[in-house]
């Protein structure tokens, strides 16, 4: 029987990205100044959060002074 995923949350779009990027929640929620759990929620497919746009605008200020300068709130939000 093969439970792929069992016990790991989904990630969102900005969790795959960061991942792909070797890049930490540590080291994100450091930059940005938020606390671990808000970018854990932000990461991992939560139905019952909703960030709020002053958290989105920090990841993407921190994404695009840090990552890559050409990523827009789109290609990681639905918003």
């Amino acid at each position: 029987m093969n439970f792929f995923g069992l016990g790991k949350p989904y990630k969102t779009k900005l969790g795959k990205y960061l991942e792909s990027k070797g890049i930490s929640v540590t080291w994100l929620a450091k930059e940005t100044g938020l606390n671990r759990n808000t970018i854990n929620k932000l990461v991992n497919e939560s139905k019952d959060y909703s960030p709020k746009l002053v958290t989105i605008k920090k990841v993407m200020k921190v994404i695009n002074n840090e990552i890559d300068k050409n990523k827009k709130i789109h290609d990681f939000f639905d918003i």
